[in-house]
């Protein structure tokens, strides 16, 4: 098998696998957000194991598959909500995974680094819905809360845990198998 044929494989397998885990939810938000069964872990490993423009195709991929799944239309219909909803809460959200790797790369424990990279990730991610929550989901915030300790909190809540999964599985995950025996050569 050639080497793209190989890598397209490898992605399209990952990219699959983490939709299926982001359908196993075990918390849901009622306003848009979840913790999984470590959905993001697949993507991440594409992150690990290839460049970083591969890993960033590939998470861009599950990005526009998440939005298709799970589209929540902003509280205010006008163009710009639209665009921001895409952007913050899907395209950079989810394609911010494919940077685990760059991150990764700078540590000789390849544990610790692939820890270090999801954990700046999904920092990174988190970023993304707390801008989202402050520009345009302001409606959902309580009467008298301020709209960036709404934003903070609601989306906090989630993504707290599902980072804390994330970086468990990747640890586990990185330490028991060799992902550079697995990619593409």
């Amino acid at each position: 098998m050639n080497v793209t044929t190989r890598k397209l494989t490898h992605s399209a397998l990952m990219v699959a696998l983490a939709t299926i885990l982001s359908l196993v939810t075990i918390f849901k938000a009622p306003n848009g957000g979840s913790v999984t069964a470590a959905s993001m872990v697949p993507i991440i490993i594409i992150a690990l194991m290839y460049n970083t423009s591969w890993a960033l195709l590939t998470s861009l991929a599950y990005s526009g598959i998440q939005m298709l799944l799970g589209f929540y239309p902003p509280p205010t219909q006008d163009f710009i909500s639209f665009v921001l909803v895409i952007l913050l809460d899907y395209v950079v959200a989810f394609g911010v995974l494919g940077l685990a790797g760059v991150f990764a790369r700078r540590f000789k424990n390849k544990v610790l680094g692939a820890c270090i990279g999801t954990i700046i990730v999904m920092a990174l991610r988190f970023i993304c819905h707390f801008l989202s929550g402050i520009l345009i989901w302001t409606s959902y915030a309580p009467e008298g809360m301020p709209v960036w300790l709404y934003s903070f909190t609601y989306n906090g809540a989630y993504m707290l845990f599902e980072a804390i999964i994330s970086v468990v599985v990747i640890a586990l995950i990185v330490k028991y198998i060799n992902l550079d025996k697995l990619k593409a050569k």
